[in-house]
């Protein structure tokens, strides 16, 4: 059973080296936001990726398995940070995304630093975007109270 479908578009021009496109979300959340392959592969200039969209997903996803597993426990974070890190490397001749390096920082009063680590297990496990990149190298590098985004 489906749970949900969500639909983004891309609409391209061009070569790949010299073409420029547009990827649009149809709930109208983002959009249009400019892609080249320059900016895939070199300096972003303000355009995105596949590669910088994956980490937008998986880490938003990722955060949302954590809060509910956090929740599941009884525990309520009073604020944390998910970033993701989405490589794109040369694989024989192919581009591959490899890997996604998944960064936890967060503030969870009164619990301990074990229990944390067995809850952000169990969200590893329920992320559907970690799922995904199971043929990927997906690590996590968590830290439990600490200063997030300069906010202790």
């Amino acid at each position: 059973m489906t749970i949900a479908q969500r639909t983004a578009t891309t609409i391209w021009q061009g070569p790949p080296a010299e073409g420029t496109g547009l990827v649009y979300a149809a709930s109208g959340a983002f959009g249009p936001l400019p892609v080249t392959w320059a900016a895939r592969t070199h300096e972003p200039g303000g355009q995105t990726s596949p590669e910088e969209l994956a980490a937008a997903a998986h880490s938003l996803c990722f955060a949302m398995a954590l809060a509910l597993c956090l929740d599941n426990h009884g525990a309520s974070a009073q604020r944390f940070d998910v970033a993701a890190t989405v490589a794109l490397d040369q694989v024989i001749v192919t581009p591959t995304i490899t890997s996604s390096a998944l960064r936890v920082r967060a503030t969870v009063p009164g619990l301990a630093p074990a229990k944390f680590k067995t809850i952000v297990d169990e969200a590893a496990a329920l992320c559907p975007l970690s799922r995904l990149f199971a043929g990927a190298q997906v690590t996590l590098d968590v830290d439990l109270d600490a200063r997030i985004g300069g906010v202790s």
